[in-house]
């Protein structure tokens, strides 16, 4: 081989490589050093809720959590209305990067079901991480109410259809779609009566103006103990060891069981070195004995998932409540 031809040959190599080199960074086979730098700026943490409710509560405690373990900031930043709707748009349209996050709720795949339109895919439009709690529905009556239990209730409004009534935190719900589930099932007519959250509706239920209340453990457990509600039974797969009484739904209605939930999203296209390592700093943290204790106190139990378990969770939830709404032939919401 020639000289002249040697050196051709070398250089021709040194541009492959350099092209090798270039798009490896472009298609992200660098990408587990970006992950191992992440996060090297402050992090934004959107909360789409009220101040005070498990939502909210949740967010706050894994912003703290995430920024001990990480070593930066992550700023809680709330952004209200439309049920969450606002900020879980600002995560689907954020830069896939993990910078921005949101903990979409058991109420997610419920507005999927129940509105016309939403401003981002369900499912395809969030980096799943994981989900970090659930807990629950619970229905009950007023401790005085003639109703005894579950199947006493499933009994007497077969007895008298459309005679009962029955609470929710609002149309399109998960308690307003938990209690039409309900109805499929046993083929009881109930009256549903929607509230503005589960303050009014308790109000309601010892005055005896509503007969049954449907709300989350999370809310039920105190009065359940405290004795200012009866509990009747709870959505669980399992009785909960707080109340090894309490029935499961599905033990009088077969397949009618739930859980609400909380999990954490970043921007669709995040690169999967940084979900990976969101997801196994969850894990660590869920299964520190505090963080049970923190979540006994809201009714809850730690569910660290993997991404696709989350993903696969929602789609499950998406089509289960869509049966329903299309069932019970609830209007659609615009």
């Amino acid at each position: 081989m020639s000289i002249h031809t040697r050196r051709r040959f070398t250089t021709l190599a040194s541009r492959a490589i350099t092209a090798c080199v270039a798009f490896a960074g472009l298609s992200g086979l660098s990408m587990p050093a970006h992950a191992q730098d992440y996060p090297n700026k402050p992090v934004k943490f959107i909360v789409g809720f009220t101040p005070g409710g498990s939502a909210d509560i949740i967010s706050r405690f894994m912003a703290q959590k995430l920024g001990e373990r990480l070593g930066q900031t992550f700023v809680v930043e709330q952004r209200l209305g439309a049920g969450g709707i606002i900020a879980q748009s600002a995560v689907a349209k954020a830069p896939p990067d993990g910078y921005t996050m949101v903990l979409l709720t058991g109420g997610h795949p419920t507005s999927a079901a129940m509105k016309k339109t939403l401003p981002y895919h369900p499912v395809n439009d969030f980096g799943m991480v994981s989900t970090i709690i659930e807990y629950p529905m619970a229905i009950g009556v007023k401790p005085d109410s003639p109703i005894k239990s579950f199947a006493d209730l499933i009994a007497r409004a077969k007895a008298e259809q459309g005679k009962l009534s029955m609470s929710s935190a609002g149309v399109g719900t998960l308690h307003h779609l938990m209690g039409e589930w309900i109805k499929i099932e046993s083929g009881a007519e109930m009256i549903h009566v929607p509230f503005a959250g589960a303050a009014p509706a308790y109000t309601e239920l010892l005055g005896g103006r509503i007969d049954v209340m449907i709300e989350t453990m999370t809310f039920m457990s105190t009065n359940f103990k405290n004795g200012q509600i009866r509990p009747l039974a709870v959505s669980s797969s399992k009785r909960l060891k707080d109340f090894p009484n309490v029935q499961t739904m599905s033990e009088t209605l077969p397949g009618v069981e739930t859980t609400s939930w909380l999990g954490l999203v970043v921007a669709p296209g995040t690169p999967a070195p940084i979900i990976e390592r969101l997801n196994r700093e969850m894990r660590a943290i869920l299964a520190e004995p505090a963080t049970a204790e923190k979540f006994a106190q809201l009714g809850g139990v730690p569910a660290p998932s993997s991404p696709e378990e989350m993903r696969t969770r929602i789609q499950r939830e998406v089509e289960r409540w869509n049966r329903v709404v299309n069932l019970r032939k609830i209007e659609r919401q615009d």
